[in-house]
Parts: structure tokens; sequence; C-alpha cells
């Protein structure tokens, strides 16, 4: 693939920062002259982890949680963000204790993506985990989280779920399915 040369960074500024969200205006100028104001959202630099707890070779298991972006209680992988000094490595085993009671074992690194490059700089470390064992931890969810073993061999119900709808959940799904061989 051709190496583009990147834009020109003419100026950067915090538009709006709340607890959560940092919006960053950037002025830029492309290679042909046109220059244009972008927004963005700025996320933490480590990023997040989202994982795939595998609790034996066919028992996924999912979690359950009110999701405030679509307002209602979505179906999906353990998932958080990585805090300041942590590890992806370091992130997945806190956030399988905390989501599901269990500590992983086994991890293996699927992929990094990013939600939306257009206008979000967020990455998010895909993690398959196995050989589980039970272990507690204090989250910081605003109320227990429901665990929902689901078998992988079922994998094709679980798309038509109206409550399995984030697009790293569905990336991690068929980066585990790839992975074990199941397509």
């Amino acid at each position: 693939m051709e190496n583009k040369k990147l834009p020109d960074i003419l100026a950067e500024n915090i538009v709006v920062k709340s607890r959560i969200f940092t919006v960053q205006g950037q002025k830029l100028q492309f290679p042909n002259g046109t220059q244009v104001d972008y927004e963005r959202l700025v996320s933490h630099p480590d990023g997040a982890v989202l994982i795939v707890p595998m609790l034996d070779d066919d028992t996924l298991l999912l979690i359950r949680e009110y999701s405030a972006g679509v307002g209602r209680y979505e179906l999906g992988f353990p998932k958080g963000k990585i805090d300041p000094g942590e590890t992806w490595l370091e992130a997945c085993e806190r956030e399988c204790i905390e989501e599901i009671g269990y500590k992983p074992l086994r991890i293996d690194y699927l992929d990094k993506v990013s939600l939306a490059a257009g206008y979000m700089d967020h990455h998010t470390h895909l993690v398959w985990v196995q050989d589980l064992v039970p272990a507690q931890g204090e989250g910081d969810e605003p109320e227990p989280l429901e665990v929902v073993p689901w078998k992988l061999s079922d994998w094709p119900s679980l798309l038509h779920q109206p409550a399995f709808s984030e697009g790293r959940a569905y990336a991690a799904l068929f980066l585990t399915l790839q992975k074990l061989g199941r397509i």
C-alpha cells in the first residue's frame, strides 16, 4: 500500500472535557492545500480490553450489563479500560476477576481494534482466555453483572440476539471462532 503524506496539524485545542470524554479540535492542512477543522474524542492512551472467556471447550461466558450509550441492557463480553500503569494483560486478569468471578490461567492475544477511527483515537485489545479458576474481586459496576453461559457451537443464534450488538464483541467472537478453526 502506498504511503500517503499525513496532513499537517496547524492547531489543536481542547473543546470540552467531561469526566469520561475529551473532545479535541484540530485544524489540519492536507498535502493538496485544503484546510479542514476536525473534532475527535481523545481516549486514555492505553485503551481497553475486551475478553472472550471460555469456561470449557464449548462454553463462552458473556455478561449482561446496562449500556448507557444504547439505553438498554447489552449482552457482551467482559471489558474495561486499562488503568494507568497497567498492561493489557493485567487489565485482562483484573476485569475477568471483577466481572465474571474467574482468573484466567491461559491468555491469548487476538488483535487490537479501533472503534470509530474517523473521530476517535480509542483502541481495544481483544483477548481470548481459558483455564479459568474461581476468584473474586471488587468491580466498579453500579450493580452486580449477570454472567450468561453461552455455547460457542450456538454462535449463530447469539448473532440474532438484539442485545448482542457491539462491534467489538462481534470481532472478538469471529476471531475466536477463527482461532479454534470453527469457521
